[in-house]
């Protein structure tokens, strides 16, 4: 894989795991978070997928089922971080 190509798949696909969390969580339980904060959640939550992934050898949909999950779990850390909640 070539480095340009390789830095804008992992961009879109951080973009796109990241929205996936985002959704994942209920909306009263996020607090909102930039666009450049969406992709790096995507970025990490695709990448910690990946490594639990390959460690139980899970299929492509599996592997993007725990790349959505891990990425609604850092939604949720950021958004408890925030501090700014409803209430």
């Amino acid at each position: 894989m070539e480095t340009p190509t390789g830095i804008v798949s992992a961009l879109i696909t951080g973009c796109l795991v990241g929205l996936l969390g985002r959704l994942a969580v209920p909306a009263r339980r996020r607090v909102p978070i930039g666009a450049l904060m969406t992709v790096l959640i995507g970025l990490l939550g695709a990448a910690l997928g990946l490594v639990v992934a390959s460690g139980i050898d899970a299929g492509w949909f599996l592997t993007l089922l725990l790349q959505v999950a891990v990425a609604a779990v850092l939604v949720l850390l950021v958004s408890s971080a925030g501090g700014r909640g409803r209430r």
